[in-house]
């Protein structure tokens, strides 16, 4: 491996490590708005995620330069292909802490309501599966990202916990309604931000073992039938 090529790959992998860490920040802040919301919220998640796009468009042209002027092979072609994919589910991620905080915005002006313990729960356990994804990147780890994409069915079972407990404080408080609604939706916004998770740890697994396990589990079912 070239000079250059080392000195690009280490480019990527810092600026991948410092978008990864202000999304990780932009769901904080999010989440935490839930219960303390604020006209400011909106306006800074907003800011942030415009941050968050620059530094996409600029790691994809980086990679694609990469690309051309270096041809990689092998494990480095999987990793500059990998970086493009996290890079894509970040900025995903970050698209829906800003749907979360517009839904904190959105509790100012009605009837206030506890978010659910587990609701915040949830987010740091999701929040946990962004990092360690991020980790098993970084470390070159395919059992810590397996590990990221076992932990995605206890966030779908947790979601559909918490919309279980929103629906019957609902129907108990109908002044709950628009609140509940709101958190409902906040719920499934951390439930997605989960599946970006596993997908960036699914592209790991790719990128050290150069298998494709995505969609594994169905085409299994599927062959079975």
């Amino acid at each position: 491996m070239s000079i250059h090529l080392i000195r690009d790959l280490e480019n990527l992998h810092r600026d991948i490590l410092s978008m990864c860490a202000n999304v990780e920040e932009m769901i904080y802040i999010a989440v935490q708005g839930l219960s303390q919301p604020s006209a400011e919220l909106g306006t800074d998640l907003l800011e942030r995620d415009k941050f968050i796009d620059r530094m996409d468009v600029k790691i994809e042209e980086d990679c694609l330069k990469i690309l051309a002027l270096h041809q990689p092979v092998a494990i480095d072609l999987r990793r500059i292909t990998t970086v493009m994919k996290i890079t894509g589910e970040l900025e995903r991620v970050a698209d829906l802490a800003v749907n979360i905080a517009e839904r904190a915005c959105s509790l100012m002006n009605i009837e206030s309501m506890n978010v659910p313990a587990r609701l915040q729960e949830m987010a740091k356990n999701t929040l946990e599966m962004l990092h360690h994804s991020i980790d098993s990147y970084v470390e070159l780890d395919s059992q810590l990202a397996q590990q990221v994409i076992q932990e995605d069915s206890r966030i779908d079972e947790m979601n559909r916990g918490i919309i279980l407990e929103l629906t019957e404080l609902m129907q108990t408080n109908n002044h709950h309604v628009e609140a509940g609604l709101h958190l409902f939706s906040s719920s499934r916004h951390i439930e997605r931000i989960a599946d970006h998770a596993t997908n960036i740890a699914e592209d790991v697994v790719y990128l050290v073992e150069g298998e494709i396990v995505r969609h594994r589990m169905n085409l299994e079912t599927h062959s079975e039938t």
